[in-house]
C-alpha cells in the first residue's frame, strides 16, 4: 500500500495511491485522522481499513489533480546515518566507521517530493545525497534487530541535501544538513508488504537528466535494522519519525572537479519498487523573516 499526504480544493489530508489515482480517506473512512502522524498512531486497524477502502475503488481522485505533499510533513525526529556505504566512504577517502555515525536534520528541512529546493545566500557548496527513507510506525525502546520490522510503517525516497561548507565547520554535521527545504522526502510511504526486501532496492540520482549514482541498498554496511536496533538502544522512536539510511558514492563533493548545485537545476532521486521524487532548486531570498 501506498500512504500519502495530498493537497486538493484547499485541503491536505491522507490517501491511498492506487495507480494514477488516490483514494481520499477523509471521504471513504471519515473517522480516521486526516493527518500522518494521528493515522500512524492508530496502528494496525488504521491500516486495515485504509487498505479495505482502496479496494472498494471509491472516492477516487486522479493523481494529476491533487498536489503531493511530504508524507510526513512535520516529523517529530529526522535522523540520518553517515558513511554508510563503502562506495561512498572510498570516493570521500575516509576509513570505514567501526561504529554508526548519526546525526539530525531539522524537522523543517523536510519538504514534498516537487517542491523547491532553496540554494541559501550563504553557501554555493549544496550536494544531492539519494538515500532510502524510513518511517516509524510505532513507538518504540529497545528494538532487537530481528523484530525491527514490526516497527516500520514503510520505506520512501528521500534526498539529504547536504550544505558541504558548513557541513565541514562542525563534527556533529547539524548545521550543514538541516538548512530548511533540505530534505525532500516522498512521493509516498510504501508499506513493507509492497516495498519488499529493503536492502535489495536499486537506488539513483540524477541532476539535470544526468545520472550521478546507481547502487543497491544492499550495499549498505549498516543494515536498517542494524539502525533501528542502534538508535533505539538510545532513545525512543515514535510514529512519523523518519530515519534516512545513508547515501551510495556519486556525490557531487568528491567529483574532480566537484559538482555543485545552483539555481534551476533539477534533482530526481529514484527507488526501485518505491518510485521517485524531483525537485527544482532556487534561489532563497534570504529575507527577514519574524512573525
Amino acid at each position: 500500500m501506498k500512504l500519502a499526504t495530498f493537497t486538493e480544493a484547499h485541503r491536505t489530508r491522507v490517501g491511498v495511491v492506487a495507480g494514477d489515482a488516490i483514494v481520499d480517506l477523509a471521504a471513504a473512512v471519515p473517522h480516521l485522522p486526516q493527518t500522518m502522524v494521528p493515522f500512524l498512531r492508530n496502528g494496525a486497524a488504521a491500516l486495515d481499513e485504509a487498505r479495505a477502502a482502496a479496494g472498494r475503488g471509491r472516492h477516487m481522485i486522479p493523481l494529476s489533480k491533487v498536489r503531493l505533499e511530504a508524507p510526513v510533513p512535520r516529523p517529530g525526529k529526522v535522523n540520518a546515518i553517515g558513511l554508510n556505504y563503502a562506495d561512498h566512504i572510498r570516493e570521500g577517502n575516509r576509513p570505514t566507521p567501526e561504529h554508526q555515525i548519526w546525526f539530525a536534520k531539522q524537522a523543517t528541512c523536510i519538504v514534498g517530493p516537487h517542491d523547491a529546493i532553496a540554494i541559501p545566500k550563504v553557501s554555493t557548496m549544496i550536494d544531492w545525497e539519494a538515500e532510502l527513507c524510513v518511517v516509524i510506525g510505532r513507538r518504540c525502546r529497545h528494538v532487537p534487530r530481528a523484530r525491527a520490522f514490526e516497527v516500520i510503517a514503510g520505506v520512501m525516497c528521500g534526498n539529504d541535501v547536504s550544505v558541504r561548507d558548513w557541513q565541514g565547520r562542525s563534527p556533529t554535521m547539524m548545521m550543514g544538513k538541516g538548512f530548511d527545504t533540505h530534505g525532500p522526502t516522498g512521493p509516498w510511504i510504501v508499506t513493507p508488504d509492497e516495498a519488499g526486501d529493503v536492502q535489495a532496492l536499486g537506488i539513483r540520482s540524477f541532476v539535470n537528466g544526468v545520472q550521478m549514482q546507481n547502487a543497491s541498498t544492499s550495499e549498505m554496511i549498516f543494515d536498517v535494522a542494524a539502525q533501528i536496533e542502534h538508535l533505539t538502544a538510545a532513545f525512543t522512536l515514535e510514529p512519523g519519525d523518519v530515519i534516512f539510511t545513508g547515501t551510495p558514492a556519486g556525490v557531487g563533493h568528491f567529483r574532480s572537479p566537484p559538482v555543485y548545485l545552483k539555481a534551476g537545476d533539477v534533482v530526481r532521486i529514484e527507488i526501485d519498487r518505491i518510485g521517485a521524487i524531483e525537485n527544482k532548486c532556487e534561489a532563497e531570498s534570504g529575507e527577514t523573516q519574524i512573525v
